[in-house]
């Protein structure tokens, strides 16, 4: 029979590789939000198809994720930190992959948008995107090193995202005021900012879940520090 630490160490080893699999699913979501919008921005029509195409291997990463998770939890009865690690990365692939819907939806109108002419130089979009790779890696990097700290300053950088969505919002409804002709594009470039500042919300999720994982503690963390709600402690 095998002894008690070798199972523990077979576990642990299973735990990893339940670990690198969601980092390889993040890497593969923070590369369909570069490219969307690298997409958009070059009006890089195959590149956009190539996002929307791909988004079948996220989705397929979560799932294959969610079946090792949840063997796990069935066959090995974690105790305490290690089955918070495991619910929560439940939650956490779900995030990441509705991430990637996010970034095939900017792919889709990318497409839709075809050769029609710019209408202005994109700013604030492009800085949206750049805030989101910066975030999802730090909000990952939290789950490796198990630092709720790091997970709650990511959560908080979300301000950001939303005050960069609201001004893309103020430019754009000026654009369609003064020229109704631009109505159909400035329409598309505004679902391209909701759907990065969804992408943004779910990062903060995550963040959320890495704290539950480390501390048992759920709270749901808001732009505003004072705002937070706290949803418990796991005993």
């Amino acid at each position: 029979m095998a002894s008690y630490v070798s199972v523990r160490q077979e576990f642990v080893h299973r735990l990893d590789e339940v670990r690198d699999a969601v980092l390889t699913l993040g890497s593969m979501v923070d590369k369909a939000v570069d490219r969307s919008v690298d997409a958009l921005r070059s009006r890089d029509l195959g590149l956009a198809k190539k996002v929307v195409r791909d988004d079948q291997l996220i989705n397929r990463q979560r799932y294959d994720i969610e079946q090792s998770a949840l063997l796990l939890m069935a066959t090995q009865q974690p105790m305490a930190s290690d089955l918070r690690f495991l619910a929560s990365v439940l939650h956490i692939v779900t995030d990441l992959e509705r991430m990637g819907d996010h970034a095939r939806s900017i792919g889709r109108l990318t497409i839709k948008l075809g050769d029609e002419p710019p209408l202005k130089p994109l700013v604030d979009i492009p800085k949206m995107a750049t805030l989101c790779h910066d975030r999802l890696r730090g909000a990952l990097d939290a789950l490796v090193a198990r630092d709720p700290e790091l997970a709650e300053r990511i959560a908080e950088q979300d301000a950001e995202t939303d005050r960069l969505q609201d001004a893309v919002y103020t430019e754009l409804l000026g654009i369609m005021t003064t020229d109704p002709s631009s109505v159909t594009r400035a329409t598309y470039l505004l679902w391209v900012a909701h759907n990065l500042e969804r992408v943004g919300d779910h990062i903060t999720n995550i963040c959320e879940r890495v704290i539950f994982a480390v501390t048992g503690h759920m709270e749901e963390l808001n732009v505003e520090r004072g705002d937070s709600v706290s949803a418990g402690t796991a005993r």
